[in-house]
């Protein structure tokens, strides 16, 4: 099948190559969701293979095409998968049309009103708080998030209501796939210059993204980002004690961020913030702005901001009283 002539809900079996990746597992899941029968292959087991095990999905971690099903009827691959693999050379001799991870991505939220979260660093948390505080608020969305959020315990939320919320790579510009109502976009600093060449192609492209925005939506933009955007969109910058919408008064009370927020249309006094540093107060006032766009409540978002556990693993709080801090991170 073809994705340019179907919808998501028409497919019925679909296989991943590489299934086991932070992106291509929340794809899975989606379809899980649905009822579709959802196959792969990954290099090595994980923790979180077996889960999706253990959620209906079959994975083999062999490369033999006669692991292949039969009568699948879309393919997902990730770029990350060598060109001499054998089950995506034999697909390809078999005339099946391969998409990557960001083309699915697309097509899925092109199916909803989104948001996509775009930045060389920041964009897991702040989708996912933004994802948090909407569903604090009242609105079900969809999520797919590139890391394991804790208070979701996933890499993927699925919701009834018509927004989605997706974290947008600009590896391999893969952010260009996507057409959100509202674009964020977090930092532009240089990274995989082995894509772009130099930094201002990656720049260049960041722009591209934002130019994607359908009309009637807003780009949100952290202040004094080097982003071209079209004269005739709507815009909103935000930051630390700059822009639109900005956090300011920010301290530390018993070993806790607090900051309030302020805009032309909304003040928010004594945040608590569970998450630590200055650059997640920049990522929490995003995703306010984003939240009050949707209507959400000052309240709501001041009483989720306070609970909020973050992302697994990235600087994790496991255990936190008033003698001791136990801190989880990956890197």
């Amino acid at each position: 099948m073809t994705i340019e002539k179907n919808k998501p809900e028409d497919v019925k079996k679909v296989y991943f190559i590489g299934i086991g990746g932070i992106g291509m597992s929340a794809l899975a899941r989606y379809f899980a969701g649905k009822g579709t029968g959802v196959f792969g292959y990954d290099k090595t087991e994980t923790p979180l293979t077996k889960k999706l095990v253990n959620e209906g999905m079959e994975i083999h971690y062999v490369d033999d095409p006669e692991k292949i099903p039969l009568d699948i009827d879309l393919v997902v691959y990730t770029p990350a998968i060598p060109s001499d693999h054998k089950e995506l050379n034999f697909l390809r001799e078999k005339d099946f049309r391969l998409y990557k991870r960001s083309e699915i991505l697309g097509w899925i939220t092109n199916s909803y009103r989104s948001i996509a979260v775009a930045g060389t660093h920041g964009k897991t948390t702040t989708s996912t708080l933004i994802a948090y505080l909407l569903r604090a608020g009242g609105v079900d969305c969809t999520a797919f998030l590139g890391g394991i959020a804790v208070d979701f315990e996933g890499n993927f939320v699925a919701g009834k209501s018509d927004w989605i919320v997706a974290e947008a790579d600009e590896y391999d510009r893969s952010f260009l796939q996507l057409t959100p109502e509202i674009a964020v976009v977090l930092s532009m600093d240089a990274d995989h210059l082995d894509i772009y060449g130099e930094d201002k192609e990656l720049k260049k492209t960041f722009c591209d993204f934002a130019d994607q925005t359908k009309p009637e939506g807003r780009v949100v933009f952290r202040e004094g980002l080097p982003l071209e955007v079209k004269k005739e969109m709507s815009t909103m910058t935000y930051g630390l004690e700059r822009g639109d919408a900005k956090a300011t008064h920010i301290r530390v009370d018993e070993g806790y961020f607090v900051f309030d927020y302020s805009s032309s249309t909304e003040e928010i006094n004594g945040i608590k913030m569970t998450l630590s540093g200055r650059h997640n107060i920049e990522n929490a006032t995003a995703a306010i702005t984003v939240a009050l766009e949707l209507g959400i409540k000052p309240a709501e978002i001041k009483k989720a901001l306070a609970r909020f556990k973050g992302i697994k693993r990235r600087f994790e709080i496991v255990f936190r009283d008033e003698h001791l801090v136990y801190i989880d991170d990956y890197a």
